[in-house]
Parts: C-alpha cells; sequence; structure tokens
C-alpha cells in the first residue's frame, strides 16, 4: 500500500471535523522512499486567509513560497551534504528550482490542518492540535522518519503524539531533542520563519544535527 493511500484514507475521515482542512504529509513518495535520510517536518498550520481547502504537497511540490520554504530548502540541502558542510555563500541566494529541487524528498506536518493567519494564535493551535491527536499520531506513523524537525512544536509535538515518556537531552549548545521507540531523532527548533538571520538558523541546525547524529 502507497504512503498516498494511507493518507487519503486518513484524511477522509479527519477533513469532516475541519473545515478548510489543508492536506499534508510527503511531497514525493518516490523521493522520500529513495532519500538517504528521510525527514520530516512538523509544523504550525498554514498562512492562508481564503480559507483552506487545498493541498500543501501540491504547494510545495511546485516550490511553496520564500517566507517559510527558502529556509526549509537550505535545512534539507546542508543535512543531507554533510560531513561536507557548504559555505553561505551557497545558500544566500534561494530561488523556485533550489526549493523544488530540495523539498520533494521530504514530508511536512503541519498539527493544526485548518488555516490561520501569520501570527499562530498558540492557544488555538494547542487546542486544537490535542483534539486531533491520534490523527496526528496516525499520520506521523505513516513515515517512519529518520530525522524529525520541528519548526516552533516540539514540546507540544511530543505530546501530541504520545511521545511524553522519551527523555529530552540537549545538546551542548542548547538544542533539546529526544528519540522515538526505534532512536530516530526528533530536534526541537525554531520555526523557518523565526526573526533570527537565516545563516545562523541554518548552521545552529546543521550543528545540532552533527551533535546529535554523529
Amino acid at each position: 500500500m502507497s504512503i498516498k493511500h494511507d493518507e487519503e484514507r486518513l484524511f477522509s475521515d479527519w477533513s469532516k471535523d475541519r473545515v478548510g482542512f489543508v492536506r499534508d504529509g510527503v511531497v514525493s513518495e518516490e523521493q522520500y522512499r529513495a532519500s538517504r535520510i528521510k525527514l520530516a517536518f512538523i509544523l504550525k498550520e498554514v498562512n492562508d486567509l481564503g480559507g483552506g481547502g487545498w493541498d500543501l504537497r501540491e504547494f510545495v511540490r511546485e516550490g511553496g513560497r520564500p517566507q517559510t520554504w527558502n529556509n526549509i530548502a537550505r535545512w534539507v540541502n546542508g543535512i543531507l551534504a554533510r560531513p561536507d558542510v557548504r559555505d553561505w555563500a551557497f545558500y544566500e541566494t534561494v530561488d523556485e528550482q533550489f526549493r523544488i529541487d530540495n523539498l520533494g524528498g521530504i514530508c511536512v506536518v503541519n498539527l493544526k490542518k485548518s488555516p490561520g493567519t501569520h501570527t499562530t494564535d498558540y492557544n488555538s493551535l494547542k487546542a486544537v492540535a490535542m483534539e486531533d491527536a491520534n490523527y496526528i499520531a496516525s499520520q506521523f506513523a505513516l513515515y517512519d522518519p529518520d530525522l524529525t524537525i520541528c519548526g516552533g512544536t516540539g514540546g507540544l509535538f511530543k505530546d501530541v503524539v504520545g511521545h511524553s515518556g522519551f527523555d529530552w537531552h540537549q545538546t551542548s549548545r542548547g538544542i533539546w531533542w529526544y528519540q522515538t521507540e526505534r532512536g530516530a531523532p526528533v530536534i526541537a527548533y525554531a520555526h523557518p520563519e523565526a526573526r533570527v538571520q537565516s545563516s545562523l538558523l541554518h548552521y545552529g541546525l546543521i550543528d545540532a544535527v552533527n551533535e546529535i547524529c554523529s
């Protein structure tokens, strides 16, 4: 059975309870299965004042938008390029084709499937995510990622998917992470649109991955 089939079967029930449900998950199943490191990104919600009802997988497959996806494309490229760490000059200018080339092999899960605005209301996010906890845990289980990056969602994701019993660890530079039951790291990191210099976000994450996955 394909991941896409399992996603759609899950979403058919889930979407009945969420107005404007935005589908997400594996951007390209072929590329995800072929990736030497299967990467999952756990985000909050899509920024959409138009009411939702669309497919984030298709949007990302076509390059997404710079605001969120430039940094995620950089992170993916950097993680997969390890141990050959490229200088910032390589990453400073990101275009649509770079995003397309680097985002196809990932999966992305929003904890809240109904759309929000640029600034997330955390109480609303938490309430919806906890209501949908069983669905979110079922979705995450479809992907069995080797490495999960939580973009501003680490603590909430850990609780929602039933990982509360796993111990937090901290890298030597202060990045929190834990391991799933099969030993796959989950990193609690900043959101890709955090108001931090993109180069600092990029190398901060690569530094943490190098330490955790050494």
